[in-house]
């Protein structure tokens, strides 16, 4: 008697077992794309991660250029270091690299700005540099292209620079 109750019961519910299937596999590939999305945000994250560490890796870098050139770096009024846009390759001085002290400080300060913005463009999407002096302060302002917004969102600029200040 028990075996003709479970065989009826088996009987009725034949098609049940389907869709229990069918609503699992539902759920899981919507788990899967959320997983996918998550992944492709860490992934851009990362790489925005990456590339602030390295605007503040080259920032720093160009701080302890002006700091070991002290003597160019003081006279405000001729520094190079305050030159906004980068000398040509020709500013490159081969005196400066391949011999110590065989040039002037000025040299050496057109040798670190010309190999800093040249860093900053290998380095960094759309990279850029800007070195401000008021008296003794000095900032420097490091800034890139993120590539974070969505398409057809105005670029915010906020979110990719980087700034720092100090004082000789």
């Amino acid at each position: 008697m028990i075996r003709k109750q479970h065989t009826h019961f088996m009987q009725k519910s034949g098609g049940f077992t389907l869709i229990e299937v069918m609503i699992a596999m539902v759920i899981m590939a919507v788990g899967l794309l959320g997983l996918a999305g998550l992944q492709a945000t860490g992934l851009r994250n990362n790489q925005s991660a990456y590339n602030r560490s390295q605007a503040t890796q080259l920032a720093y870098d160009m701080s302890d250029r002006i700091r070991a050139n002290s003597i160019n770096a003081r006279n405000f009024a001729t520094s190079v270091y305050a030159t906004v846009t980068p000398p040509s390759s020709a500013a490159i001085k081969t005196a400066c690299n391949a011999v110590a002290g065989t040039c002037t400080p000025a040299d050496m300060a057109e040798n670190d700005l010309f190999e800093w913005n040249r860093n900053l463009i290998a380095t960094l999407p759309s990279g850029a540099g800007l070195i401000r002096v008021s008296g003794t302060v000095y900032t420097i302002t490091v800034t890139w292209d993120d590539k974070r917004e969505a398409a057809g969102v105005a670029n915010n600029t906020a979110d990719t620079s980087f700034q720092m200040s100090f004082q000789l």
